[in-house]
């Protein structure tokens, strides 16, 4: 037999043999793929009106935080400083800008602090009383600390009992949000709401039980607590 009769015979053979069991003819086989769950990360900063990244609002703050506030003003603890609440991108703006939100407990002022993200300066600061955004996380603590050290501690543990069948152990067991309180013509308590900063809070057992407690209300500016009547 010659070479190209033996190489023809070679070919006819390989052609002819039935495809692996599973195999596409005519496919080449696909290669096993993994998938990866885990988010992308979060890009340093955004553009036109993304919202802000953790990156640009960490900029921005120390920006926002000038020598004047952070010596002047004080925070709900009252340390030093004003009490950060929120920040949010400029939505009137063809300049990417940051407009940070805090609070000053000594002056009871909402403080609006503006940084163009571009340039790293500060461009607008403002401030006005009676004016009362939603509370941050650290004020909602505060107001609990508050009531669990005041006169109505025990009602909370009594309403926690009463409502769950077991005695309240501690922070860990609520689940804790809140409200501004604004000054009522029928309240006869806590008659400086809304010029001071107050809460009411909406409690839960860590089971997600609602424990009543919608007749107190906690005057961060002046730390106390009191009952509506």
């Amino acid at each position: 037999m010659t070479a190209v009769a033996a190489f023809g015979v070679a070919s006819w053979q390989a052609n002819a043999a039935p495809p692996s069991p599973g195999a596409t003819p005519g496919a080449a086989a696909e290669q096993p793929r993994v998938s990866d769950p885990s988010a992308p990360p979060e890009p340093v900063a955004g553009t036109g009106s993304d919202p802000l990244t953790s990156t640009e609002v960490g900029k921005a703050r120390a920006v926002a935080l000038t020598p004047k506030l952070a010596t002047g003003a004080r925070d709900v603890t009252g340390a030093a400083g004003p009490e950060y609440l929120s920040a949010e991108i400029a939505a009137d703006s063809t300049v990417r800008r940051a407009e940070l939100y805090f609070y000053d407990y000594r002056t009871d002022k909402l403080v609006k602090q503006v940084v163009d993200l571009r340039t790293g300066k500060l461009t607008g600061s403002y401030s006005a009383t009676g004016m009362q955004p939603p509370a941050a996380a650290r004020e909602v603590d505060r107001a609990l600390d508050l009531v669990l050290a005041g006169p109505y501690a025990a009602d909370l543990r009594s309403r926690y009992a009463e409502a769950t069948g077991r005695a309240l152990g501690g922070k860990a067991d609520l689940t804790v949000a809140a409200h501004i309180h604004h000054v009522r013509p029928a309240d006869t308590v806590a008659r400086s709401c809304g010029t001071h900063r107050c809460l009411q809070l909406v409690v839960q057992a860590a089971d997600g039980q609602f424990i009543d407690f919608d007749d107190i209300i906690i005057d961060l500016s002046g730390r106390t607590v009191a009952r509506l009547k």
